[in-house]
């Protein structure tokens, strides 16, 4: 468990921050709340916030072979207070993100370049593009992406793009498209924090990234986790052309030898 995970409870998770605990942290930071007073009128808000990063099960029939039989679906089961009269068994597993339609706002940042990579691949065939906007979106707003597509003898081209990436900490999906490759390239994003203002009373700095005040007031945004995949454009290699592939980079074009037209010169693709 991390400092982070340590540092929260139930008052101060979120949407987002849930993604860090695993189930024994929520049984942890439910038994640390047991003694305020204000538990039971928040019971409902606590476990809404639990459930967008967990599958949460409430087991009625407390006997042994029930149980195992949860455990044997990557359950954690573990006894929680609703009040002081009141006790209930629950089953907890943390959701998987396997898809990318499991991908959202709030658990883009909690997932590794690796990871996000393992996602792509998984569920890709088109490309990049074959994603929708909204899906895109959600990913680069926590990762750098970067992508090209070119003759897979010149994709590793010394010096190119590919190179320049993986030096620069980029991790690399390459997706096979006949005798072309596309590659996409992506780096976690580094967190800015937003700057706080500062008003003339007291000198008194006012934090404008006040978490509780953006969850009432941010937009609702549609939860796709566990939606089946979008459905890939079929692939037709005969459309690829030197005119018709591309790069998406931020760097200085100049400084890239891909040599793309001279590819099209010299072989027959």
């Amino acid at each position: 468990m991390n400092e982070t995970t340590r540092t929260l409870t139930l008052k101060t998770l979120n949407k987002s921050n849930v993604w860090d605990l695993q189930e024994n942290d929520v049984f942890r930071m439910w038994e640390a709340a047991e003694k305020d007073a204000d538990l039971k009128d928040n019971v409902r808000h606590y476990t809404d916030v639990i459930r967008s990063a967990f599958d949460i099960e409430e087991i009625k029939i407390d006997k042994p072979e029930v149980i195992k039989k949860y455990e044997a679906r990557g359950f954690k089961v573990g006894m929680i207070r609703v009040d002081e009269a009141n006790k209930v068994k629950w089953g907890i597993k943390k959701r998987p993100i396997m898809r990318v339609t499991d991908l959202t706002y709030e658990n883009i940042r909690h997932i590794s370049a690796a990871k996000l990579i393992e996602v792509l691949d998984r569920n890709f065939g088109g490309g990049w593009d074959s994603l929708s906007q909204s899906i895109q979106d959600i990913i680069q707003s926590g990762f750098d992406i970067s992508t090209t597509t070119l003759p897979k003898d010149r994709l590793r081209k010394k010096g190119g793009m590919y190179e320049k990436k993986i030096e620069d900490g980029f991790e690399v999906l390459e997706i096979p498209k006949g005798t072309w490759v596309e590659a996409i390239f992506a780096k976690v994003k580094p967190i800015v924090e937003k700057p706080k203002m500062k008003f003339g009373l007291d000198d008194e700095d006012i934090d404008t990234d006040n978490e509780e005040n953006d969850d009432e007031d941010a937009p609702e945004i549609e939860d796709n986790y566990g939606k089946p995949d979008e459905d890939d454009d079929a692939f037709d290699e005969d459309k690829l052309t030197e005119e018709s592939y591309r790069t998406t980079f931020e760097e200085n074009p100049e400084d890239l030898s891909l040599d793309a037209v001279d590819a099209s010169d010299d072989d027959d693709y």
